[in-house]
């Protein structure tokens, strides 16, 4: 069914455009035939919406616009399209003009920590910068539904040279997420820019991409494209991969392309309604990840941002979700459930409790399979005095790498790096004569 919506989609564009299909994998060609409006959705998918629905949805998308590739709207399956949950992700809903009470237009507070423009700093070591407001496909379940959308906003070189300078004279920086919108949606030149500029910062350790591109584009991940990632060996990549079902193919191979460059992938999972609240599907798309060579990272809380009620769970949904998954399966497999704290109190850890009591030296734990058992302290413990003065600490506090110091014998001429090519006794005649003694 999928295969054919896929085909369906393909011969439809075709018509459109005289008999003419250009290249359905150049992601230039699925940006320029994104779906942005309620006739071309239906034209290309089949699926027919009544006279009072399409009004409710077009009201939705004045507040709200719509994009969807082509791509990821091959993957709905028009057959049970009410119950998709590709569908459900990317095409507008009416609920998303309810703004519940205690919803928020920005929840995590991230204008009120920016610094300067595109940067917002809330973690002591690390920074968000956020290079454009513009997707390749508008989530419906976007945090940043207050700005993305925004017609081409783009830092220019300008701004990103007042983001990258305030990160520069900030010293505690040693992590960069680059965010958006999607940064992907930069030219390869401006990518390779970015990440060379905030590579040439001494004190920032790791560089970070969130992107959805290998979710709802792709084919944006090019061999030109890796090649430029590639030459950041502290680059680390995260997607956002909500259900199995989106590891398409395609899919796969443009994780493959990354993984098979060295760059690390993790993937942060937003917990929806309808779409991901259950522990088979959750489970699942885990393992796919994983099969991928894509650690699993986060799985948030859905956020209290406007027009989102409609996605938010219980957190205990979430903690069933959790139980079903500690124990039950690797534990690389298993993310981080978070609550991004509504005010900017940052990502909040939230977990089945497995403490279930503790005296002097006795703990009593729980295993995931309800096993109640007793892990005993140790009796004596003297932990090594501290008069925290960290300066002068001449205790197990020195950080620095570990070195092989005054390597002799052999191991002269297999450490990494060396520049011995022979051993020689003293007593060599020929050495000696050499020398004149």
């Amino acid at each position: 069914m999928r295969q054919h919506n896929k085909k369906r989609i393909k011969s439809k564009i075709a018509s459109i455009n005289n008999g003419v299909l250009e290249d359905w994998g150049d992601y230039k060609w699925q940006l320029a035939h994104s779906i942005r409006d309620i006739k071309s959705f239906e034209l290309l998918t089949d699926i027919r919406f009544g006279e009072f629905e399409r009004i409710r949805l077009e009201k939705t998308l004045r507040k709200f616009p719509l994009a969807i590739t082509p791509y990821y709207a091959s993957l709905i399956d028009i057959s049970n399209y009410t119950n998709d949950p590709i569908y459900k992700q990317s095409f507008p809903d009416i609920r998303e003009l309810d703004v519940m009470e205690n919803d928020m237009r920005d929840p995590l507070s991230e204008d009120e920590d920016s610094p300067v423009m595109g940067v917002t700093h809330r973690y002591p070591d690390r920074v968000l910068l956020n290079v454009t407001s513009t997707c390749s496909m508008y989530c419906r379940h976007c945090t940043r539904k207050r700005k993305v959308g925004d017609k081409d906003r783009f830092l220019n070189k300008t701004q990103l040279r007042e983001s990258i300078r305030y990160i520069s004279d900030t010293r505690e920086v040693r992590d960069v997420l680059i965010s958006g919108g999607d940064p992907l949606m930069l030219s390869d030149d401006l990518i390779g820019w970015v990440l060379e500029k905030l590579s040439l910062v001494p004190h920032v350790e790791v560089i970070r991409i969130g992107t959805r591109m290998p979710v709802v584009l792709p084919y944006r991940i090019t061999d030109e494209l890796v090649g430029i990632l590639s030459k950041y060996k502290n680059l680390w990549i995260n997607t956002h991969f909500n259900h199995p079902r989106e590891l398409s193919g395609t899919a796969r191979r443009a994780l493959a392309k990354l993984a098979d460059a060295g760059i690390p992938l993790g993937n942060q999972t937003v917990l929806l309604a309808g779409v991901n609240d259950c522990p088979r599907i959750m489970k699942k798309l885990m393992h796919v990840l994983v099969q991928n060579r894509v650690r699993p990272y986060y799985m948030y809380q859905c956020d209290m941002s406007e027009g989102l009620s409609h996605f938010r769970t219980p957190v205990g949904k979430g903690m069933e979700i959790m139980e079903h998954m500690v124990g039950h399966t690797s534990g690389f497999a298993v993310p981080r459930y978070v609550i991004d704290a509504p005010g900017g109190g940052g990502k909040i850890p939230v977990m089945p409790e497995y403490l279930i009591s503790w005296s002097t030296n006795k703990v009593i734990l729980r295993n995931y399979e309800g096993v109640i058992t007793a892990y005993k302290e140790p009796d004596s413990y003297e932990p090594t005095f501290c008069d925290r003065d960290c300066d002068s600490c001449r205790l197990q506090l020195n950080l620095e790498p570990g070195k092989e110091e005054n390597p002799i014998g052999l191991v002269k001429l297999l450490g990494e790096g060396s520049e011995t090519v022979s051993l020689t006794p003293k007593s060599n005649e020929r050495i000696r004569r050499r020398n004149g003694k």
